[in-house]
């Protein structure tokens, strides 16, 4: 039996969008738990929810847990020093007090990005390791979006990632992270480590499992394990995020450093071979509209959009209203789009009731390019408090409070408001209104893959468009400071630096 300090910190940031990320976003984000400490981690941990929860149901030892701190909070602008500085320091400051311990479990993102630290997670895992010393094996869970960078591969010794995007994986990962562990604790800490960067960019867009090239990929990583090795990981990299190690990696940890050497480079090998194969049609407001409206007419299902450029869950503003602009402007009928953040058009649908009218601006207020509020009269279907569980694979049953909440319609479309920020990756962000979604033509939602997960099964097709927003599908629209040059933008693109 081992004792073992486990804690969380994740934040995926999104470096080109206004607003930060400080320790109130922490503290009580409208989708997630907000702020847990000791034996809250266990409680709210014991069945299901993040890999922290396959973690402590994946091993088989009665081993001794010592929960420290665990926080999440919704994708958004650079964590502030404030809130980065008080949550590292408490998870520091609380490992300091469960000392002597034999082991660390970090359940981290991979892409967070501080006010000081562009390697959020690194400097952590430096102030884990100066903590525990140089015999403590450090597990780490990563999401999918990960930037992996040299001192996340030096300072852990096993990085077990997602294998899914959509996210649907996260149990098995924390399962997959204690068998890790559990072999570090007989075997010691693994000399073999290597890390190798892919030469371009990956747009979000592009880095579905649920197709190819990604599907394909993410098998073959899973099926070059060998016994020699602890971990081996493909993470396909957040693009928004600005660091000089930005983009997919190929990481590994073996007891060989032969091994580690052969793996990331066989899989490294492979997706350099289907650079060519990333791509997905993105399209304007307008065209996406017109082509959904063409497919609507003889589909059984809905046509559902990806507004992919506004994804809360890549730190988007949730207010853009490109594609509300669309819908009307094309005589939309029977669809829907959402969620827009506008508390004050929430409040106005509360104060003037079901089946009144309203003259307003909604969304828009976003100081970002192209982004313009849409002025119309809307009228009043539903309001309702903003509180809802979740039912989808991705969210896993959550509740979600995203404060007062209204179902207006202009025209032919609907459209969801909510006061908090919320990506439509869960059928409910619609359906708490009353919403059938079967029977719709169109639905057009915020998000950019995780919404694939739960409305796929219901959808006659599925694309993307690109509407003004904070989330760039292209990222060589970013105004990078720090990315390493030599980098090309998107595969087959042209390099930063020529």
């Amino acid at each position: 039996m081992a004792r073992i300090a486990i804690a969380g910190f994740m934040h995926e940031t999104n470096c080109f969008v206004p607003d930060t990320t400080d320790f109130e976003n922490f503290a009580n984000p409208p989708d997630r738990s907000g702020i847990l400490r000791g034996e809250e981690i266990l409680e709210t941990f014991a069945e299901k929810g993040a890999s922290t929860a396959g973690f402590l149901n994946g091993s088989e030892n009665n081993h001794e847990i010592a929960p420290l701190l665990w926080t999440s909070t919704t994708p958004g602008g650079y964590v502030t020093k404030n809130a980065y500085e008080r949550i590292a320091g408490e998870i520091i400051a609380r490992l300091s007090e469960e000392l002597p311990v034999d082991a660390v479990y970090l359940d981290l993102h991979g892409a967070m990005v501080s006010e000081e630290f562009e390697d959020g997670e690194g400097e952590l895992l430096r102030r884990v390791r100066a903590v525990v010393g140089e015999d403590a094996p450090i597990v780490i869970s990563l999401d999918y979006h990960a930037n992996v960078s040299a001192q996340m591969v030096q300072h852990a010794d096993a990085i077990l990632p997602y294998w899914t995007y959509p996210h649907v994986d996260q149990f098995d990962t924390g399962k997959r992270a204690a068998v890790a562990m559990q072999r570090l604790l007989v075997d010691g800490r693994p000399k073999g480590r290597a890390l190798r960067h892919l030469p371009f960019l990956l747009p979000l867009n592009f880095q579905c499992t649920l197709v190819e090239p990604s599907k394909g990929i993410v098998e073959a990583a899973a099926a070059r394990l060998s016994d020699d090795m602890l971990s081996l990981a493909y993470l396909a990299g957040f693009p928004p995020g600005d660091l000089r190690e930005c983009g997919p990696t190929v990481s590994a940890h073996a007891y060989s450093q032969e091994e580690a050497d052969a793996a990331v480079d066989e899989i490294a090998q492979l997706i350099a071979l289907k650079e060519a194969e990333f791509a997905e049609p993105l399209l304007p407001p307008d065209d996406a509209v017109k082509e959904a409206i063409r497919i609507a007419a003889g589909a059984a299902k809905p046509v559902v959009i990806a507004d992919t450029q506004d994804n809360p869950g890549c730190g988007g503003t949730a207010d853009t209203v490109g594609m509300l602009e669309a819908l009307v402007q094309n005589n939309a009928q029977n669809a829907i789009f959402g969620v827009v953040k506008d508390s004050d058009v929430a409040a106005m649908a509360h104060e003037a009731g079901v089946g009144a009218e309203f003259e307003t601006d909604l969304g828009g207020q976003a100081d970002l390019p192209g982004v313009i509020p849409f002025h119309g009269r809307f009228k009043v279907e539903v309001v309702n408090d903003g509180v809802y569980q979740t039912t989808g694979p991705v969210a896993q049953g959550k509740m979600h409070n995203v404060g007062k909440s209204a179902l207006l319609s202009i025209g032919g479309v609907k459209v969801a408001v909510a006061s908090e920020r919320v990506q439509a990756h869960d059928r409910s962000v619609f359906e708490h209104f009353g919403v059938v979604l079967q029977d719709l033509d169109i639905i057009v939602v915020k998000s950019t893959a995780h919404y694939r997960a739960h409305f796929d099964p219901i959808a006659e097709t599925t694309f993307a468009a690109i509407a003004p927003g904070g989330h760039g599908a292209n990222p060589v629209d970013f105004a990078y400071q720090k990315l390493r040059d030599g980098v090309r933008y998107y595969p087959l693109g042209p390099v930063r630096g020529d």
